[in-house]
C-alpha cells in the first residue's frame, strides 16, 4: 500500500464524518461524526510518519495526543448531552435553544 492509498481512505472518512456533522439531527450522532473525522486526521498522522519519517515518532505522537483529545471532548459531550437531556427530555439538535436570550 502507498501513501495515495492511505491519503485516500482518509479523506473518505473525513467526507463521511463531516456529511454526518452537516446531516445529523441527534447530537451523539455527531459527536460521533467529530470522532470519525478526528480518526481520519489520525491516519494521515500515521502515514505521513511512515513514509516520511521513518526513524521519527512525531507522528505516531501526535496520534497519542488527538486519541487523548478525543477521549476529553468525549467526556466533556456526553456530560452536556446528559445535563441538557435531564432539563429539555430530548437529544436532538434543533430542540436545543437554551442559548437564546
Amino acid at each position: 500500500m502507498t501513501l495515495e492509498h492511505y491519503l485516500a481512505l482518509s479523506a473518505i472518512l473525513f467526507a463521511i464524518g463531516l456529511f454526518g456533522v452537516l446531516t445529523r439531527r441527534n447530537i451523539i450522532g455527531i459527536l460521533m461524526s467529530v470522532e470519525l473525522m478526528l480518526n481520519a486526521a489520525n491516519i494521515n498522522f500515521a502515514a505521513f510518519n511512515r513514509f516520511l519519517h521513518f526513524d521519527a515518532a512525531v507522528g505516531n505522537t501526535s496520534v497519542i495526543f488527538i486519541i487523548t483529545l478525543a477521549a476529553a471532548e468525549v467526556v466533556v459531550g456526553l456530560a452536556l448531552v446528559m445535563a441538557i437531556y435531564k432539563n429539555l427530555h430530548t437529544v436532538y439538535v434543533e430542540k436545543y435553544n437554551i442559548l437564546k436570550g
